[in-house]
């Protein structure tokens, strides 16, 4: 049989930070062993909401494919390539456009919500309207059978589902409706306790020294009702009982529960447990990422190798696309 194909991709905006690896990262690196994976840098949706600055978007692309082969994505078992290196995306994406109706892209949920989130950008302009359109061209173009994502995602997979119904429907049997592979994110709250957010400061780079790293671990906020070493804490309100459920084992997460309970340990303790857990975790993925950084031109080789292999997969799509409707040159 078939191996399954999959489609995913991140946004060049910024770092990597502990909620890429455990949102996505980790899952991208397991589903290695099932799928035909294409995991895509997505540099034109960077520009949904960063258009007015470009200034950094090429230095993110390179460092955030260092963070993605530090953590476990192996070149010869997915295809890692840059979006705009395919401008076949943006063929399809026009030619979705021509059959979508608004309405569709008005509807997306986390349009809406951006809208009103997001106040350091003018978000009013086709190209954020349309992300959602270009993200299902990102999708379709390599007609993947599934796509990873969080529970937040899910419309966007729906969306792409009609987009290949109508376009099916119109002229020919060209898409798979793609099924969406949903990945449990673990709760994981930024350092200050407020949602995990860039722009906040509040999140922890995959790329941070280890000294630093501790540092960031020693001024995370805690349980606020707990002033003194004496007062008894509750790990379920406190971020740093959040980052133990994710990143400490079974035993440690037992010791924090019943420590911080009975005042039998003190934040401090906890946070340098936290930070022991934390390394053991990210510090192979800092150990691989300082080689990575010393060879940048064999990552932009891998990852120009991996937008060959898209594009000739795109190429062949887009042939597919145009004799369905009869506009083939």
């Amino acid at each position: 049989m078939k191996t399954p194909r999959i489609l995913s991709g991140m946004r060049p905006t910024g770092k990597l930070h502990l909620g890429h690896l455990v949102g996505a990262l980790e899952n991208w690196v397991r589903l290695q062993n099932e799928y035909e994976c294409f995991y895509c840098v997505v540099d034109w949706h960077a520009l949904t909401t960063h258009y007015d600055d470009t200034s950094r978007i090429r230095e993110y692309i390179v460092d955030n494919a260092i963070d993605w082969l530090a953590a476990g994505l192996d070149p010869q078992r997915s295809t890692l390539f840059i979006q705009s290196h395919v401008m076949e995306h943006a063929e399809l994406h026009l030619l979705f456009s021509m059959i979508v109706p608004l309405p569709w892209l008005e509807r997306v949920p986390t349009y809406k919500e951006q809208m009103s989130e997001i106040k350091d950008h003018d978000l009013n302009t086709y190209g954020f309207l349309g992300y959602p359109l270009l993200q299902s061209a990102d999708i379709l173009i390599y007609k993947a059978n599934a796509v990873p994502v969080g529970a937040d995602q899910v419309a966007h997979i729906e969306l792409t589902r009609e987009i290949a119904r109508r376009f099916n429907h119109f002229y020919d049997e060209v898409f798979p409706e793609p099924q969406t592979l949903l990945t449990e994110v673990p709760k994981l709250p930024g350092t200050d306790g407020r949602k995990m957010s860039k722009s906040y400061g509040n999140t922890i780079a995959l790329s941070e020294h280890p000294d630093a790293l501790k540092e960031i671990v020693r001024n995370m906020v805690t349980d606020p009702a707990r002033i003194r070493r004496t007062d008894p804490g509750n790990p379920d309100i406190c971020p740093v009982g959040d980052y133990h459920d994710v990143f400490s084992d079974k035993k440690r997460v037992a010791e924090v529960d019943q420590g911080c309970r009975s005042a039998g340990i003190g934040c401090v303790e906890c946070k340098m447990w936290l930070f022991d857990s934390l390394q053991k975790r990210l510090g192979p993925m800092y150990e691989r990422r300082k080689d990575l950084e010393s060879h940048p031109n064999d990552v932009l080789d891998i990852l120009n190798e991996g937008s060959r292999k898209a594009k000739a997969v795109a190429a062949e799509t887009m042939s597919d696309v145009r004799k369905a409707m009869k506009i083939e040159g």
